[in-house]
């Protein structure tokens, strides 16, 4: 197993930091996993994730968005809150489109045979809108995904958050109030069509797998339900009895998958399989 750091420039030339999870062998092709809300690229088990997926002969590459809180010399804490608050969409949306175009340009490693997008969350919502308009982007696979960005601030005082410009929301794990500045509404509402994962998820032409626990408390099961709807194409594979994270946390110690989140990998390794065929 290989692993490979390093960093482009993502929105406004602030960094984005990644790594390449791969064997020596000939890949499969190459998944990118895009991290949600209060997240990173080595949260909890994501590590174990990409290694998962190395050994069965994919390469794997994740990434932290520049404006996720973290920063190059310190990628596994929120030290740069200002950065976080922010963050838009529309950055989201460009640093993501910005990694695909670096994996195709030749530099650092070798060009993929073909790019599969595993977005979590936040990040699944992130990851239909750029599947639905990129025609490299070969295989779609969401974990808990969201289908409406509005949903970060359902209840939230918007004409409060207008006149403040900022509003704050509490991280569980480390209890810091994380500011969200009144710029990701405004990138909302300028760019509703855009972002409106829905209009575009009924877009997506790529073999889509919808991953989605019954016991997901910050995502409900019905969203998964409603992408199914919105595009009957695809697979929708409801896991009894998983959380939003499916078992995982964070930090996570132990040497192996949670069982609820290995089913789901392998899940995803037959769902590759069985659609690889599509593409010949």
């Amino acid at each position: 197993m290989r692993k490979l750091a390093f960093s482009i420039k993502g929105f406004n030339n602030r960094k984005i930091l990644m790594d390449i999870t791969h064997t020596n062998g000939e890949s499969k092709g190459l998944i990118i996993f895009v991290h949600g809300f209060k997240g990173f690229k080595d949260w909890g088990t994501h590590s174990l994730v990409a290694e998962y997926f190395a050994s069965r002969g994919y390469t794997f590459l994740k990434f932290n968005f520049s404006h996720n809180g973290t920063t190059i010399a310190d990628p596994l804490q929120f030290v740069d809150l200002e950065a976080f608050g922010q963050n838009t969409f529309s950055m989201e949306l460009f640093e993501l489109n910005a990694v695909i175009d670096y994996c195709f340009s030749g530099k650092g490693f070798e060009l993929p045979k073909r790019i599969m997008l595993l977005g979590h969350s936040k990040g699944g919502g992130i990851s239909i809108l750029q599947a639905a308009r990129d025609s490299r982007v070969s295989h779609l696979i969401t974990w808990a995904a969201t289908i409406n960005f509005s949903h970060l601030w359902k209840g939230q005082d918007i004409d409060e958050w207008r006149k403040s410009g900022v509003r704050y929301v509490e991280n569980a794990r480390t209890h810091q109030q994380m500011p969200q500045y009144v710029e990701i509404l405004e990138d909302y509402e300028q760019n509703q069509k855009a972002l409106n994962i829905e209009e575009k998820a009924s877009q997506v032409e790529q073999p889509w797998l919808i991953v989605h626990g019954t016991e997901d408390k910050a995502v409900s099961i019905n969203r998964a339900e409603r992408l199914k709807q919105l595009q009957p194409q695809a697979q929708l594979l409801i896991v009894e009895g998983a959380d939003h994270v499916f078992q995982a946390r964070h930090p996570y110690k132990e040497p192996e998958l949670p069982s609820m989140l290995r089913d789901v990998c392998q899940s995803c390794i037959q769902f590759l399989n069985e659609n690889e065929l599509k593409l010949k």
